[in-house]
């Protein structure tokens, strides 16, 4: 079996990869920071397959290129996923100088068989009124959030590499969800905490907000098929059911049994509440929950198709009953929302 190694092994879906490439049995390298949180990852020895953690980072190509020996796959995974952040030049650092550091890595590490790159579907752009696919290109113009412009870039950068022969899969997977790290990576389970908790006491906007929303275990087999049925050069949405947050919370009442939100809280107000979120953080360091450029996101939409990924690939993404229904009670018995 071959070597894999996961860029962002640590992450909240670099983790779940890791325990799914081990049950393939796959011989996975994680590659870590000195600092990162391994508690998403498992324990070793895993019946099935072997792993062993490499440390660095992305941006540092010398560890990098050492952590790729004797590997033939790269998921790369690693990215740095916030609607804001003090210092807007890290996403380019981390997102962008990370897979110029892979591409590079590829080519001189010689024993890489293929690229699993892990995108976004933010990279394709917003989608005012209608469903897109692969097809679509990010228009370049306007950018809700430096993380977005930043997978953009990523995004052409990957097209270029593949043009020129680079054996590169993409994949761009919608509002990630489910069980596992609350953190920026998950924003529905830190959404649905703040409603549980009343902090959130309304929905946000009008609920004309339409994203993709792609439950994190429908994402980790999608990643898989695509290095076992992926086509080089080509871009797989790894999305789900289109839905608004308005969504999201009337089918968490519903599931739970407790009562819908009964209020709508424009987006000016959560606006305004972002730019004082913004302030505190800079005094307290903590990143916000809500910031300018994420109620910028929400004025715009998201929806995607993933037919391709479910014709090519087989992907098979629950809905967002199925996936909620998962992941509330698993928010209740960690402690974190009561109903």
């Amino acid at each position: 079996m071959k070597k894999v190694l996961v860029t962002g092994a640590s992450g909240y879906l670099g983790g779940r990869l890791c325990h799914a490439l081990l049950r393939e049995g796959y011989s996975v390298r994680a590659f870590v920071r000195s600092t990162s949180d391994l508690s998403s990852l498992p324990p070793p020895p895993i019946h099935g397959g072997s792993l062993d953690l490499a440390y660095g980072d992305v941006t540092d190509y010398r560890s990098l290129l050492a952590a790729c020996s004797d590997c033939q796959i790269i998921f790369h995974a690693a990215a740095l996923v916030e609607p804001w952040l003090p210092d807007p030049s890290r996403f380019f650092t981390v997102n962008v100088g990370g897979l110029k550091n892979v591409l590079q890595a590829y080519k001189e590490a010689e024993t890489i068989d293929k690229i699993i790159y892990t995108s976004s579907f933010f990279a394709l752009g917003s989608t005012e009124g209608y469903v897109a696919d692969e097809a679509q290109i990010h228009h370049g113009k306007f950018f809700c959030t430096e993380y977005e412009k930043s997978k953009a870039v990523a995004d052409r950068m990957a097209l270029q590499a593949a043009s020129e022969g680079v054996l590169i899969v993409a994949v761009y997977p919608g509002v990630v969800y489910g069980p596992g790290k609350v953190t920026s990576g998950n924003a529905v389970a830190r959404l649905v905490i703040e409603c549980f908790s009343g902090r959130l006491p309304g929905y946000i906007g009008n609920g004309n907000d339409k994203f993709s929303f792609s439950h994190v275990d429908d994402v980790v087999e999608g990643h898989i098929a695509a290095l076992n049925k992926g086509k080089p050069g080509e871009r797989y949405l790894l999305t789900g059911e289109n839905a608004s947050f308005m969504d999201v919370f009337d089918i968490a009442a519903a599931i739970t049994k407790t009562k819908k939100p009964w209020i709508h809280i424009p987006l000016s107000i959560i606006e305004i509440y972002g730019w004082i979120s913004v302030l505190f953080s800079r005094i307290t360091g903590k990143l916000p929950l809500i910031s300018p450029p994420s109620v910028c996101v929400l004025r715009h939409q998201w929806a995607y198709s993933c037919e391709k990924a479910k014709r090519e690939l087989d992907y098979n993404p629950r809905c967002l009953k199925e996936g909620l229904e998962e992941i509330l009670p698993w928010l209740k018995s960690s402690g974190l929302i009561k109903y």
